[in-house]
């Protein structure tokens, strides 16, 4: 940073159990001196930008990383019987967002937005589809909204607005993020499963997974619409990615493999070249099962 009028961004983008991806990109960005004037999140990424916020340095990342490690389905999605029963009883959502909150609220030590080391935003989006900038209030609260993912959890209520994922906002932090004055924007993607041996499984599965690709589209389009003004850069997606968002047992994998993998970019000159939204186009890795043979008569 020069002290001028140049101003960075982490972005950090939704993704279920593939956060952890965001971790070994915070590392190697830390390790090779890049630090943000704020961050903005939405949805996974709203927790690991607070995190981060109330913790901006390689000590803080050191403590991320122990927390995704430890991670299991259940403390973020408990499902059971309880579950069926609980559908029954509240149509709006199927999993009870007690276990998330407590995970939230243990993680975050600070009580509002205003008092995290870096300055946060949190993306939410209301019942227009519109999306909600969260840069001050509860801390818990405001991350909760941007994970409320729809039929999922339920909406978080703040000042009288229910909100839910921020993921489904026609308004992303990166746009967010030109809006607040960034001149040099650094886009944390979880990017998506693009090698999955088979679909995904039950509903939460199917649901992540969809979701994952909607981030990845309109990452793609804005992109396409930063001016060249803006120093746009975005770590690499694992590529191939074989693990379902909703899948927590390879947090340790995904870990390690972002940081060698965000290390070489760096090596290779990603930190000034601009992002393209090519690198997140859609595409296959494997070819279509042939059919068997039919047995001879």
């Amino acid at each position: 940073m020069d002290g001028g009028s140049e101003r960075t961004a982490f972005v950090f983008a939704g993704g279920g159990s593939l956060g952890a991806i965001q971790v070994g990109m915070l590392q190697a960005l830390l390790e090779a001196g890049v630090t943000p004037d704020f961050v903005v999140g939405t949805s996974v990424g709203a927790l690991n930008a607070a995190f981060f916020a109330g913790s901006p340095d390689l000590e803080g990342v050191a403590r991320l990383a122990g927390v995704w490690r430890g991670l299991r389905r259940n403390d973020v999605f408990p499902l059971s019987l309880g579950s069926a029963l609980r559908l029954l009883r509240n149509p709006d959502s199927l999993v009870d967002p007690a276990n998330l909150r407590a995970l939230v609220a243990a993680s975050l030590p600070f009580a509002t937005i205003e008092e995290a080391r870096l300055p946060l935003h949190v993306m939410a989006t209301d019942t227009a589809g519109m999306g909600v900038l969260l840069s001050s209030g509860p801390t818990v609260d405001s991350v909760m909204a941007s994970a409320a993912i729809p039929g999922v959890f339920p909406p978080v209520v703040l000042d009288g607005r229910p909100l839910v994922d921020g993921a489904i906002s026609a308004n992303t932090p990166l746009r967010q993020a030109r809006e607040l004055g960034a001149t040099r924007i650094f886009v944390l993607p979880t990017g998506y499963a693009c090698d999955l041996e088979d679909p995904p499984r039950g509903v939460i599965g199917h649901a992540l997974h969809a979701i994952t690709l909607l981030i990845a589209w309109q990452l793609m389009h804005e992109i396409e619409v930063t001016p060249e003004t803006v120093g746009l850069h975005m770590a690499p997606a694992l590529c191939p990615l074989r693990v379902s968002p909703f899948d927590f047992s390879a947090t340790g994998e995904l870990i390690e493999r972002s940081l060698a993998g965000t290390r070489q970019w760096i090596e290779r000159g990603g930190l000034t070249r601009q992002a393209r939204a090519r690198e997140l186009a859609p595409h296959r890795h494997r070819k279509p099962r042939a059919k068997p043979a039919q047995a001879r008569a």
